[in-house]
């Protein structure tokens, strides 16, 4: 082939896409329910500005961007925002560098709206409807939150009339929900069935290896509805660490509490868990137990993307380790004998999973069952 100049050129129409920079680059469709692809690694954006330095840790602007650039070079394009992130700061610096960058269209961003995004504007007296699912904070919100992003869409915003409106609007593509009771999704879901409405197709909540009660219910849940999970809290909000990064932390007077008011402390059975996933950490390879961590939660189940914070830039190469890491059931097992103790409870103890019969049925007679969905593994590139 040869070009107006006369010279050959490798450009092919149908060529291949060439090899991912990292494991990041490695697309993966969300859910059954959405055909976007992206990245398997969520960036959280909950820490880029300052407005919150009192309670957490926080990335100004310029290092925001480095953050922000190292995500997108590695082959990351999902991000996870809400209206009022470090009071409105994290949206800002998001649409900025977008605009900047010219790579919007290229980007999935999710945000979520129901907190007062108002709290520190003292030009608006009245706040009550800045706060909550109605229908007028939704529209307050998603308007403000294009404006910030510097878009004219977004992917998801976290009731079913309302939000069907938005997507059929085209401001949205997706819907997603967090930390809502699963019973409670279910019905929201079971109605937009119901009435030719936009599902929910994406769930956000707190799951780690440190707090397992998301697997109760949501992941059954999600299984059903054929959702997607976006967990937050995976390395357990900076919980995961080693004894030496503990005491170094003590040291430094870096023991501020967490956004949710917990001590920043790790107790014995966290300490425990911690071990655990250093001795994985040894065995498949890596020098940060919190990529274990990350592993962890995406191997074990489907259409896992867990949303990860980072104040710097060699952190996110840390957490990115995870994407290589491919556990045995041995080393989840380990991990989970190591970790608090979980019980199912009442009544998924007396009624399984679906994955194996229930001990009344063995009464009667052997069965087999058809094996549970299974995540994907990493791949070598």
């Amino acid at each position: 082939m040869m070009n107006m100049s006369g010279s050959s050129s490798t450009y092919h129409p149908f060529a291949p896409a060439p090899a991912p920079p990292s494991n990041l680059g490695l697309y993966r469709v969300l859910s059954p329910h959405a055909g976007i692809r992206v990245s398997p690694i969520c960036l959280g954006a909950m820490n880029l500005g300052d407005k919150w330095d009192m309670m957490m840790s926080f990335v100004l602007k310029e290092q925001s961007f480095k953050v922000l650039d190292e995500f997108y070079n590695n082959g990351g394009n999902f991000i996870d925002t809400a209206c009022n992130y470090q009071d409105e700061e994290s949206e800002k610096i998001l649409g900025e560098w977008m605009e900047l960058r010219g790579n919007r269209d290229q980007m999935v961003i999710a945000t979520k709206y129901m907190t007062n995004s108002k709290p520190g504007d003292p030009s608006i007296k009245q706040k009550i409807n800045y706060v909550g699912n109605n229908i007028k904070n939704m529209n307050i919100s998603v308007e403000n939150s294009l404006k910030k992003l510097r878009t004219s869409y977004c992917i998801s915003i976290f009731f079913m009339d309302g939000l069907h409106n938005l997507v059929v609007a085209g401001k949205v593509l997706y819907l997603g929900i967090s930390d809502t009771p699963a019973w409670v999704v279910s019905q929201c879901n079971q109605y937009a069935d119901d009435h030719g409405k936009t599902p929910f197709v994406v769930y956000q909540g707190k799951w780690s290896v440190l707090d397992r009660s998301f697997e109760r219910d949501i992941i059954p849940m999600a299984r059903l509805n054929d959702m997607a999970l976006a967990p937050w809290g995976v390395i357990g909000g900076g919980r995961i660490r080693t004894d030496k990064e503990e005491q170094k932390r003590e040291q430094e007077g870096r023991n501020r509490q967490s956004v949710g008011g917990e001590d920043w402390k790790r107790t014995e059975d966290e300490k425990k868990t911690c071990r655990a996933l250093e001795k994985v950490a040894k065995e498949v390879g890596v020098t940060n137990s919190r990529s274990v961590a990350i592993a962890y939660v995406m191997q074990k189940t489907p259409y896992v993307f867990p949303i990860i914070g980072c104040s710097n830039v060699e952190g996110l190469k840390q957490n990115l380790e995870g994407l290589k890491i491919s556990l045995s059931p041995k080393q989840i097992q380990f991990i989970e004998n190591e970790g608090p103790k979980f019980d199912v409870g009442f009544p998924h103890s007396l009624t399984c999973d679906g994955s194996q019969t229930s001990w009344m049925v063995h009464m009667a007679g052997q069965t087999q069952c058809v094996a549970l969905p299974t995540a994907i593994r990493p791949n070598r590139i």
